[in-house]
């Protein structure tokens, strides 16, 4: 792997505006390199989107990130949202299952418990007395990976995965537990089952570790004025370093050049690069790369996409009486249209305090290989949430505003083998000089996950493969952040 992409002076290109793309490339600015980020839409931020209903600053996309992962954190801090970061005002959630809201059990990772008894109220008596009987079967062998879904159902039952780790994880990848990779999602889980017999025990030891390294603070953070507007302040911060960041030029090819470096051809014109990294989802990485790493393109267009919608919905405040918490989950099993629901007014203070005779909602719909929900209109979609809203909550009032929005093939699907896909991926990309890759279809899916990926391509490029290495054994877990994410 030559060293010269990140040198003082050396001219890296960036493709991709999201918060990979613009990570990779403030950190490469620190560095002494001089940047040019390429972004094909008319704006930066990818999957993060700051946007405004009935006056109120909101989130449009993703609405928060982990705190107990440093990167985004202190990303922020970098670039000036210090004073802006706010945890949520309330982490109290409830799943809507079984005809009723019932609160969020406590005591289990992500959905599986360390006891039956931290399932009561969720699950019925039978599924109960099911995870009861993990204790007493012969071990289960996870191998290279297995399906989180397929592995907890055969220890605990499939109530267990039906009415918690499938609206949890859903939640995170839009996608299905019984195809989505353990290994890759919950990392901490895949590695206890590989040295337990019971999987209940096995959850009980990750919560002893988690209490005896206890970490203070928040375990997810916010913004004021949204998560969204992360990107804009490092876009701001990076083209005050002296990167260029330029929107609207898609970028249709790459290639080797002749003397070393890069030819990067962005609309009518072609960029001289001396390292670039390709900060794009699966299918636009897998052009840039399908003519010098055919290897890794195919590897990319092997990665699957679910959809999914935002319906974002404004009331008067004195229409509204919501129930306690920050919202609910839904488990897909009970047959609803939503799958969650977030009370944004209620978990972000800083909503509330801005807007005080305004509450402001939102619910989620489409999980992977739902194609007839995603392609109704901008007007059914919020009806059916309504709908929903209405038998959940009892919320009947007509809201002053709604909001849609549409995140087509916005989560890359983790499905079993996937760390050993994205192995080979990067061994493909190894073999060429002065390239890096990165972004959430690699090592999780959450902001701090896609900075990470970010610094560790910024740090292959200088030669150093030890932040890659790191990922691979331990994957950055996504978390739900306790409804409607």
């Amino acid at each position: 792997m030559s060293a010269t992409g990140t040198g003082t002076g050396q001219h890296v290109v960036v493709v991709g505006a999201g918060i990979a793309g613009l990570a990779a490339a403030h950190r490469l600015l620190t560095r002494g390199a001089r940047v040019t980020v390429l972004e094909a839409s008319d704006r930066v931020g990818g999957k993060l989107l700051p946007g405004e209903i009935a006056g109120a600053r909101v989130d449009l996309g993703a609405e928060s990130m982990l705190a107990r992962r440093p990167e985004a954190v202190a990303l922020a801090r970098e670039v000036g949202l210090a004073d802006r970061l706010r945890p949520p005002a309330t982490a109290t959630a409830s799943i809507w299952t079984r005809g009723a809201l019932r609160p969020m059990p406590k005591g289990h990772v992500m959905g599986v418990p360390g006891t039956a008894t931290a399932l009561a109220g969720v699950l019925s008596d039978e599924g109960l007395a099911r995870v009861e009987r993990d204790a007493d079967l012969p071990r289960t062998e996870v191998g290279e990976d297995v399906a989180v879904g397929e592995y907890v159902a055969a220890r605990l039952g499939r109530e267990v995965v039906d009415r918690l780790v499938e609206p949890l994880l859903g939640g995170v990848y839009a996608g299905d537990a019984y195809r989505i990779s353990m290994r890759s999602a919950v990392p901490q889980l895949y590695q206890a089952a590989r040295t337990h017999t019971s999987l209940t025990e096995a959850v009980r030891e990750i919560q002893a570790k988690a209490a005896a390294n206890a970490q203070t603070g928040p375990v997810f953070m916010g913004i004021v004025g949204g998560v969204g507007s992360l990107p804009l302040a490092v876009a701001e911060s990076v083209e005050a370093r002296g990167g260029e960041i330029r929107t609207r030029v898609p970028v249709t090819g790459l290639r080797r050049a002749p003397g070393g470096g890069w030819r990067v051809t962005a609309g009518e014109r072609e960029l001289h690069a001396d390292a670039v990294v390709v900060a794009v989802p699966a299918p636009a990485a897998a052009a840039l790369l399908a003519a010098e790493s055919p290897g890794a393109a195919a590897g990319l267009r092997s990665v699957e996409y679910a959809s999914m919608a935002l319906v974002t919905l404004a009331y008067r405040r004195a229409d509204t009486d919501l129930p306690d918490g920050s919202g609910f989950l839904v488990p897909p099993v009970d047959g609803r249209t939503i799958k969650a629901s977030t009370f944004a007014s209620r978990k972000w203070g800083w909503i509330a305090e801005e807007n005080p005779d305004t509450v402001v909602l939102r619910t989620s719909v489409g999980r992977y290989g739902e194609t007839e929900i995603l392609g109704r209109e901008d007007a059914d979609l919020v009806a059916v949430s309504r709908h929903d809203l209405r038998a959940a909550t009892g919320l009947d009032a007509t809201p002053v505003e709604t909001r849609v929005t549409r995140w087509t093939d916005g989560l890359p699907q983790y499905p079993v083998g996937h760390h050993a896909r994205v192995a080979r991926i990067r061994e493909q990309v190894a073999e060429l000089p002065d390239l890096a890759v990165c972004g959430a279809q690699y090592d999780g899916v959450g902001i701090p996950a896609c900075i990470a990926s970010a610094y560790a391509a910024v740090d292959q490029l200088g030669g150093d493969l030890s932040a890659v290495r790191d990922l691979a054994a331990n994957p950055v877990q996504s978390l739900h952040g306790g409804a409607g994410e």
